[in-house]
């Protein structure tokens, strides 16, 4: 994710904004750029990759005395990673950085290009530039150039703007994606996270969503809407690698929490009033497709069978889904008319980019849905879907599951108007369902306490069995995945009525079994068939809103009327519940044992 570093003083600047951008590598980026005007004159520095690169291209600069300067770290969402498109972007004699999507970039770019405004990036953060310089040239001073700015602006954004109109001042606003500003004595430090200002500020201040203002030095003039609002500082935590945490135990735990709030970066300017839209895709690709094959690996597998069920139920379009180890060797049947999907969180997952490649070279068109921009599988695929997840430290993963399946649930939608087999009533309902995903996904204390007080129960026995039915035995998979990948012990994920046809014999008291029972799906079925795991005496989780008489165990969740709302609230207590037990079991939650972040061998 993006990471957002300003300052206004009186010490190197150059210094300053680099080590508050290494402070937020662990966020991940793809290209890195600052910005300082110092003596009223603006110079800007910007490089692909690493920030090394960016460090040896700053080598023979210095900023001395008095000055106010930006810097960002990119992770890719509109254009390549390129210098052109790197941050800050600038105007005429002004320069921004953004974190977030502007949803109506596009509605903002064509009415700037019909004034004259030319663009040379591919991103939504260079509008908000040149709308600014726009406004200032039609009369308006420089704040209410601003205040209109971004009054016109529509979706998540953290800003950043310096200008040499006013070569004091750094112009700041927040809406949905995060930013501070932090003091000492006269100096005023912006960063996107605590941990870029720990050991030079002493005190915070976390901008609220719709605040707005400008600062100087020693002054921060804070707004919402055309209100002046007067602020608290708080005392700015020292711990740095706790800062980088949120205050979470493990990165993990804290990408749990943040899953309710990279949905929405998934869905930022895809989900429309009455339809979903991808500017990644030119209906004419799809033209042809009569089938879908996806490929993939471990989570990215499971998010792949669930994404295969909404495909057929909702698109009416047959899919088959792979595993990418195996398929490269089965001498698969592939045809012309089949759309071959890749899914990675990384890009480079060496059996899912051979798989593709095999694709390739059949004639298939290829679609992949990925984390991470201009990785090997971006690369090599005719067309890519961002997940826009961020980066994901904890070695198990979470977000990227959650975005992977909601990019998953939008194409399922989109194919489905392209082909006609959805009514404009339907559309509208799963919109509705998918706009209510952020509040699912949200973890409340209540929750997380009691899966906590429940994990103690469960540290022993002799295996866990997660159940569930249609797209709730993918999830099952994959919570039974959670679970072996950082607690280490022995977890299954099966079809709930398959245990019948032999997983049964293994039932007794010392068998956990998590069963994932959704009201909306498919209830009856499974109600049966954990009755029968429980009249042999196995032990009985059960996740469900409709209270289950038989169960051990119950974790109550909330009524909803449509199944993914479900499937993503039960996605959360099974990762806690998974997260819980192995704190428990004394283990490195973040680093398991044995495992790597991205798999690029066999």
């Amino acid at each position: 994710m993006c990471g957002i570093v300003g300052y206004i003083g009186r010490e190197e600047k150059r210094n300053i904004l680099l080590d508050g951008l290494k402070e937020l590598e662990y966020r991940g980026y793809d290209s890195a750029g600052i910005a300082v005007i110092e003596n009223g004159n603006l110079k800007y520095f910007k490089e692909v990759g690493k920030l090394k690169n960016l460090e040896r291209k700053l080598n023979n600069y210095k900023s001395e005395g008095f000055g106010v300067g930006i810097g960002h770290t990119r992770w890719a969402t509109h254009g390549k990673p390129t210098e052109l498109n790197a941050h800050p972007h600038l105007g005429e004699y002004s320069f921004v950085v953004h974190n977030g999507i502007i949803e109506n970039y596009q509605e903002l770019k064509k009415e700037l290009e019909s004034n004259g405004v030319n663009f040379l990036s591919q991103t939504d953060t260079e509008t908000i530039v040149h709308l600014f310089e726009y406004y200032h040239r039609e009369g308006l001073n420089l704040f209410e150039a601003f205040s209109k700015t971004i009054e016109r602006l529509e979706g998540a954004y953290a800003i950043l703007l310096i200008t040499e109109a006013l070569p004091d001042v750094i112009f700041f606003a927040k809406n949905g994606s995060p930013l501070l500003i932090g003091f000492d004595k006269k100096d005023i430090y912006f960063a996107s996270s605590d941990t870029p200002i720990i050991g030079r500020a002493s005190e915070v201040y976390y901008l609220e969503d719709e605040e707005f203002g400008y600062a100087k030095y020693g002054e921060v003039h804070l707004f919402n809407g055309n209100v002046k609002k007067s602020f608290t500082t708080k005392p700015l935590t020292t711990n740095r690698e706790s800062a980088q945490k949120g205050g979470f135990r493990f990165f993990m735990e804290k990408e749990i929490y943040e899953q309710s709030t990279v949905i929405n970066d998934t869905l930022l300017g895809r989900v429309l009033d009455n339809e979903v839209y991808f500017e990644e895709i030119d209906r004419e690709f799809l033209k042809d497709i009569d089938s879908i094959k996806i490929c993939a690996c471990g989570t990215s597998y499971h998010s792949g069978l669930t994404g295969a069920y909404l495909l057929e139920r909702v698109a009416k379009i047959p899919c088959s889904v792979e595993i990418a180890s195996e398929f490269r060797y089965k001498e698969p049947l592939l045809t012309k008319n089949t759309l071959f999907i890749t899914i990675s969180q990384s890009g480079e997952t060496a059996d899912t980019l051979e798989a593709l490649k095999m694709a390739k070279r059949a004639g298939l068109k290829s679609l992949t849905i990925c984390n991470v921009d201009n990785s090997s599988i971006v690369r090599e695929s005719n067309i890519s879907i961002l997940t826009r997840a961020g980066i994901e430290k904890g070695v198990a993963s979470t977000k990227a599951f959650a975005t992977q399946t909601m990019v998953l649930w939008l194409f399922s939608l989109y194919m489905a108007n392209l082909r006609g087999t959805i009514s404009k009533e339907r559309l509208k309902d799963e919109i509705k369902a998918i706009r209510e995903t952020s509040n699912v996904l949200k973890v409340e204390d209540r929750l997380h306490d009691k899966i906590h007080r429940l994990s103690k129960r469960y540290l022993h026995g002799h295996g866990f069995f997660f159940i569930g039915r249609d797209i709730f035995y993918p999830l099952a998979l994959e919570g039974a995945l959670k679970l072996k990948e950082i607690s280490y012990l022995h977890a299954e994920g099966y079809p709930a009525g398959e245990m019948k046809h032999g997983p049964i014999a293994l039932a007794d008291s010392e068998l956990f079994t998590i069963a994932l029972m959704p009201k909306s799906l498919l209830y009856d079925k499974i109600k049966s068939n954990v009755e029968e795991l429980s009249s042999r005496d196995a032990t009985i989780l059960a996740i469900s809103p409709e209270e289950f008489e038989l169960a051990d165990d119950f974790i109550k969740t909330k009524y909803s009327t449509h199944p993914m709302l479900e499937f993503f609230e039960m996605m959360v207590i099974t990762q806690l519940l998974a997260l819980e037990i192995s704190i428990r079991l004394g283990n490195d939650v973040d680093m398991p044992r044995n495992l790597a972040k991205s798999v690029t061998v066999e």
